[in-house]
């Protein structure tokens, strides 16, 4: 049987990919998609796909009821993805996750819900084999290097900050340890802002800038020496749709949540 996919945010530049992605795929059949701007309307006329029937929907809720599918994939907004996952959780749903801005507790309640309804997240800033490659190198590094630090780029109407990349980057670094900090905060002179924010024990800077569509760097700091891991995407979202796949693939092979997509390549 092929697993039925639902893509909130099916028009969007990331998802509107993935549900052709999806479509493409031997294995999978697009259930339906969710967006506000386009309710009501078919998925194939929008995205000016051949042929098919695409059902779009403004709500969650809605979408849960009127639509049989087997996996969630958020593609949405911060504000919205929380309910979005929930919402679909709770109904039984497997749920992917690539919107960024979700925080910690809102993980931990997903991962709560998740294991009550006996369902399976999977949660990824970043779904790019090359994103993927920066957070274990990294991880590597962070090992033997106490002083570091994340630079998150992004384009200039990007709302959350910092990115689900960094966020997980951070996230991922501090299981291994957290940054050392050589002035504390109360020391330092100046506006203490532009020292970036303190995310789970790692010092994170995010610009938003004309010219960038997401790239983050993690930076080690050693007497003399210093190593530079930096991941870059384009223009294209085609990047993120084999993750994606991938993640759509696995979904229902283990229960709560889990974060990055090594998580479950290596599963």
């Amino acid at each position: 049987m092929p697993v039925r996919v639902f893509v909130a945010g099916g028009t969007g530049w990331a998802g509107a990919a993935l549900c052709k992605g999806i479509i493409a795929h031997e294995g999978m059949v697009l259930a339906g998609a969710l967006s506000r701007t386009h309710a009501g309307k078919n998925l194939a006329d929008i995205l000016e796909l051949d042929g098919g029937n695409y059902p779009v929907y403004a709500d969650v809720e809605i979408a849960v009821a009127k639509t049989d599918f087997d996996v969630f994939v958020e593609y949405t907004k911060p504000d919205a993805a929380r309910k979005n996952v929930l919402t679909a959780l709770k109904n039984g749903r497997h749920v992917v996750i690539g919107t960024s801005g979700l925080t910690s507790q809102d993980f931990d309640e997903i991962h709560a819900t998740a294991l009550q309804h006996n369902c399976s997240v999977l949660a990824a800033g970043n779904f790019a084999l090359t994103a993927v490659l920066l957070q274990k190198f990294a991880e590597m590094a962070a090992r033997y290097i106490t002083d570091f630090e994340i630079i998150d780029y992004a384009h200039e109407s990007k709302v959350d900050a910092p990115s689900g990349t960094a966020r997980e980057l951070a996230h991922r670094l501090s299981n291994v340890q957290e940054s050392r900090i050589h002035v504390s905060e109360k020391d330092l002179i100046g506006p203490k802002e532009s020292r970036g924010a303190r995310l789970k024990g790692v010092q994170v800077h995010s610009l938003r800038l004309p010219g960038y569509i997401i790239s983050v760097e993690s930076i080690f700091g050693m007497k003399d020496e210093r190593l530079v891991i930096r991941h870059e995407a384009g223009a294209s979202a085609e990047p993120y749709v084999k993750g994606a796949l991938l993640a759509i693939e696995k979904a229902g092979t283990f229960n709560g949540l889990r974060r990055g997509l090594d998580s479950i390549i290596e599963s």
